[in-house]
Formats: structure tokens, C-alpha cells, sequence
């Protein structure tokens, strides 16, 4: 099973951290997996890359553990990429509560208010 926990405080998401693998399929063959994989990437890219935002990450392919932060988004002055990188991530957040309507035996979705 994959369990991902979101990280937000006041309200603002900041990072993500998904352990485990979820086991619908074959390795090499999870269609899950491999769509939370992109997801995840797409995800990191954007804030990355995109947004030009400063971010923590670590992918630990061995043990299957990802860990997404971008703590700037909780002291920047600029509200738009505040809102962006939120946004992002909350939207990220909603869209594997609804995949966990289907795949509720191989994934977990949290969400930590810190």
C-alpha cells in the first residue's frame, strides 16, 4: 500500500511525503503506481521549474519514499506563488482522495495540519 501524507499549515499546503508501493500490480506493470509516479513528478516539476520556487526533495527508490517541501511558501511575500504552489498541492491532495474511492486497498491519503 502507498499512503501519502499533505503537509499544511494556516491553510497553505507545503509538501507531501508517500511511502510504500501500492501493490495493485506487477512492478513494471502497476498502472497505479505509475500514475502516482507521474502525478508526483509533474507536481515537483511545476513548482520547481515552472513557478521557479525554491524546493526540498528526496526520492528514495529502494525503500519507496518520496518526500516533496517547499516550506517558502509559508513565508514569501508573494502571494501569487503562495497560491500557486498551494493550489497545486491541494489540488494534487484532492485529486488521490478521489483515486482512493477506487484503490482504497493500495493507497492512503492523510492530510497533517501543522
Amino acid at each position: 500500500m502507498t499512503k501519502i501524507t499533505f503537509y499544511r499549515q494556516n491553510g497553505i499546503f507545503w509538501g507531501f511525503q508517500e511511502t510504500g508501493h501500492t501493490g495493485f500490480g506487477e512492478e513494471g506493470d502497476d498502472i497505479l503506481c505509475s500514475a502516482i509516479s507521474a502525478m508526483t513528478m509533474l507536481i515537483l516539476n511545476t513548482i520547481e521549474v515552472a513557478y521557479k520556487t525554491s524546493t526540498e526533495y528526496t526520492i528514495d527508490d529502494v525503500n519507496t519514499d518520496i518526500r516533496v517541501t517547499c516550506k517558502e511558501v509559508l513565508t514569501t511575500k508573494d502571494e501569487k506563488i503562495r497560491f500557486a504552489v498551494s493550489g497545486l498541492l491541494e489540488g494534487y491532495y484532492y485529486q488521490l482522495v478521489d483515486l482512493t474511492e477506487e484503490y482504497y486497498e493500495f493507497l492512503e491519503v492523510d492530510l497533517l495540519d501543522a
